[in-house]
């Protein structure tokens, strides 16, 4: 993926610029949505291959909507990463811009194809509001961080819920088989495969299969004396009714009307790969909105802003970091070609000056050293960041 430029003239210059269309140009806008800290930034910048957006463990860590640009041959994937869906009342305690409710769905109506992400054992609310408010708009689940799951066959308990049972029409049936071995202490690999899938959809790659490659811990946690030798979930053709408008929500725990099921770890990027393909083949032909050389509708601001955050957010506790004002001084080349930052970091009182610092200073020198590297792989240039914090007046 191509660096992004390190001066707002020359990334604004790339953004106006005409695309450069290839002959037969396809494209695919995609909006990641789903519940705050589902992982959808990390999603994002695996799927483009460059940080761009930032990622924390902390809620509310993307505050606005950006795009990120996926240039592969002659298609082009434009990666609506949006705020987590929330409530007003979340959105107030957080001390969260008006934007944050409205950017999620505002990308639902710019979306061709909406990869959506699991909460528990159910969806959120706000996310089937969303699903249902633009029924005609493709959709996916993607089960993110499944390498945290200890016992896999809950996989197959979680499809069937955050489905209900039913996936690109038809519907599903897990399958189990146990055998007894109480002298095998050996893992055996969990087994998901589609058993029919549509002929004129066989050149794609089955997003419902998961192989022993495709995850480290994908096999079944053994701790007692029953061992699977097969767990499946298998399709069958159903009769599922037409969805045209909005459904009553208030009993439901899943979406019936998902095409595909997708389960990776992001952070380590397992099988973002066969997401990606899949994303790829679903394209529309249809001229570029970027040209080849965007990897994100983000300033060069803007994502050192991003990546400096996200280091607040991981290294203060509680709503600390949600207070900071951020103030960039200096942006400017220095003599050798590197990108010289200074940041000034506001907060409301001196105990959350004394807590960024960190005694010694070494709190604010591990943030500025995190985010200097970051910004690095981003701008792929040597970047001097210098972080100040003051009490603002």
């Amino acid at each position: 993926p191509p660096p992004v430029a390190t001066s707002k003239e020359e990334q604004d210059r790339l953004l106006r610029h005409q695309p450069d269309q290839p002959q037969n140009p396809k494209v695919l806008r995609i909006a990641v949505i789903g519940a705050p800290n589902a992982g959808k930034s990390t999603l994002s910048n695996q799927l483009l291959g460059r940080k761009v957006f930032p990622v924390s463990q902390k809620v509310h860590t993307t505050r606005c909507k950006a795009r990120g640009v996926v240039t592969y041959e002659d298609t082009q994937l434009i990666i609506l990463d949006t705020p987590g869906l929330t409530s007003p009342f979340k959105a107030k305690r957080h001390k969260l811009d008006e934007a944050m409710l409205t950017d999620p769905w505002d990308s639902m109506k710019h979306a061709d194809l909406v990869s959506d992400h699991w909460t528990r054992n159910c969806l959120s609310k706000e996310v089937l509001k969303c699903l249902s408010r633009f029924p005609r708009v493709p959709s996916v689940l993607v089960l993110n961080k499944v390498d945290l799951l200890k016992k896999k066959f809950i996989l197959l308990e979680l499809i069937t819920e955050l489905t209900e049972g039913i996936v690109d029409g038809k519907k599903l049936e897990v399958r189990s088989a146990f055998k007894h071995n109480s002298s095998s202490s050996a893992k055996s690999p969990l087994q998901i495969t589609q058993a029919f899938p549509p002929k004129n959809r066989a050149h794609e790659p089955r997003c419902l299969q998961e192989t022993d490659q495709a995850h480290e811990g994908s096999s079944l946690d053994n701790s007692g004396d029953m061992r699977a030798s097969k767990s499946s979930l298998v399709t069958e053709e159903a009769q599922v009714p037409k969805h045209d408008g909005p459904r009553d929500l208030k009993n439901m725990k899943g979406w019936p009307y998902f095409q595909e099921i997708f389960m990776l770890a992001a952070l380590r990027g397992e099988e973002v790969d066969t997401l990606k393909r899949y994303l790829l083949m679903q394209a529309k032909p249809g001229p570029w909105e970027f040209h080849s050389g965007v990897l994100t509708s983000q300033s060069p601001q803007e994502i050192c802003d991003n990546i400096i955050r996200e280091k607040i957010l991981e290294y203060l506790p509680l709503e600390v970091p949600y207070g900071v004002i951020q103030v960039t001084e200096v942006w400017e080349e220095g003599p050798s070609g590197e990108l010289l930052i200074m940041q000034n970091l506001l907060v409301p009182r001196k105990s959350h000056m004394m807590m960024l610092i960190g005694k010694g200073g070494k709190v604010i020198s591990r943030i500025a050293q995190e985010a200097g590297q970051d910004l690095m792989n981003v701008f792929l240039c040597d970047v001097h960041l210098k972080l100040k914090v003051e009490v603002k007046s």
